[in-house]
C-alpha cells in the first residue's frame, strides 16, 4: 500500500508562484523505482484533468499543454517526495490538486493511477 500526502496549497495572486509537495510512504525507497508519480487537478464543476507526471527512476517528465513552461515537476528520492513548482499562476489554475502514483510508465488518464492523495486547494486571485 502506498500513502500520498500533499501540502503547499494556498491563495496566491495571478502571476505568483506556489510549490506543492507530495510525500510518499508505504514502500521502501527502491520499490518506487518502477513507479510514475502524477499531479492532477479538479476545478469546481469540471472534470479532473492531468497536469504533469514523472517517472521515479529516470525522471522522465510529461506536461499538459496548459502548464508547459510554467509548471515543473521534480522528485527527491532521498525524501520520497514529489514537487510541483507552479509559476506564473493564472486564475484558471484554481483547483484542488491531487498527487497520484501508479506502477509502470506515465499515463495521462486518472483511471490509470492506483493511489491518490487527499488533495490540496490552490486558489489564484485575479
Amino acid at each position: 500500500q502506498v500513502q500520498l500526502v500533499e501540502s503547499g496549497g494556498g491563495l496566491v495572486q495571478a502571476g505568483g508562484s506556489l510549490r506543492l509537495s507530495c510525500a510518499a510512504s508505504g514502500r521502501t525507497f527502491n520499490t518506487f523505482n518502477n513507479y510514475a508519480m502524477g499531479w492532477f487537478r479538479q476545478a469546481p464543476g469540471k472534470e479532473r484533468e492531468f497536469v504533469t507526471a514523472i517517472t521515479w527512476r529516470g525522471g522522465t517528465t510529461y506536461y499538459a499543454d496548459s502548464v508547459k513552461g510554467r509548471f515543473t515537476i521534480s522528485r527527491d528520492k532521498t525524501k520520497n517526495t514529489v514537487y510541483l513548482q507552479m509559476n506564473s499562476l493564472k486564475p484558471e489554475d484554481t483547483a484542488v490538486y491531487y498527487c497520484a502514483a501508479k506502477f509502470g510508465p506515465i499515463v495521462t488518464h486518472g483511471s490509470g493511477y492506483d493511489y491518490w492523495g487527499q488533495g490540496t486547494q490552490v486558489t489564484v486571485s485575479s
